[in-house]
């Protein structure tokens, strides 16, 4: 069983393991594709405008900006697993260190998270601290399509056994479309009839808990062990994909 995640926007900054290198990665023969990319981001950073920060980090305070390009060297700053690495919405309430053992192990090999800035990578993978704006470009590098490329072909053949639950946010489809000979299911939350939007980053997080606390390894088991709080509504059937319309 192999879960797709979102990253966030928010992270922390922790510093334990050593400085990023080709074993802190899953796909470690790709490393140089990152290291391009990181490469270009610190250099970036070093020589950007404020202006042009501004619109890298998403943020408009020229302060915190500059606290950002102060506080950011991503080949010279230690790392951390990726899964303490984010903190946004769904991450809070996944709330991985309150899990027991068996969960973290279940987490840490079985999550793989979509980053805006290294890619594909496990929710084990040591990453360093850093900011980027969802859907910033690097050199005029699209960097969705970027790691689309050069990754799909790694993540199909690491896939191919493996069920597949998708709980990205849609922008994430941008980096790695499953086959369409695979297939996976996917959830969309729902309140006194309408789609939530925003929030539904938090049930992303309590689904993703139960799946680990529970240690699912088939799709076909992962409605047996939704929380009270979640409610299957209806299914969606579309070519390879099922959708769970879940009530909350």
């Amino acid at each position: 069983m192999k879960i797709l995640f979102s990253p966030s926007e928010s992270k922390t900054k922790l510093q334990i393991n050593n400085y990023i290198d080709s074993s802190s990665f899953i796909f470690p023969e790709h490393y140089s594709i990152r290291l391009d990319i990181i490469k270009k981001y610190s250099s970036i950073l070093a020589n950007s405008t404020i202006d042009e920060l501004q619109v890298l980090f998403g943020i408009k305070n020229i302060d915190e900006v500059v606290k950002y390009q102060s506080d950011i060297n991503i080949e010279q700053t230690k790392t951390c697993f990726a899964i303490n690495r984010y903190d946004g919405v769904s991450y809070s309430y996944l709330d991985y260190e309150s899990l027991d053992s068996n969960a973290r192990h279940y987490i840490l090999n079985n999550t793989i998270i979509f980053s805006n800035l290294f890619g594909p990578i496990l929710a084990k993978d040591m990453i360093p601290y850093y900011k980027l704006k969802q859907g910033s470009k690097l050199a005029d590098i699209d960097l969705a399509k970027y790691y689309k490329l050069h990754f799909t072909k790694a993540l199909n053949k690491y896939l191919y056994n493996e069920d597949i639950i998708d709980l990205r946010a849609g922008y994430y489809d941008k980096f790695y479309n499953i086959p369409k000979s695979k297939e996976y299911i996917t959830f969309k939350f729902i309140k006194n009839g309408k789609v939530v939007s925003h929030f539904s980053k938090a049930y992303r997080g309590i689904l993703l808990r139960h799946i680990a606390l529970n240690n699912i390894q088939r799709t076909c088991d992962v409605l047996n062990i939704l929380p009270d709080t979640l409610q299957l509504a209806d299914k969606i059937i579309k070519s390879n994909q099922t959708e769970y319309i879940i009530n909350i």
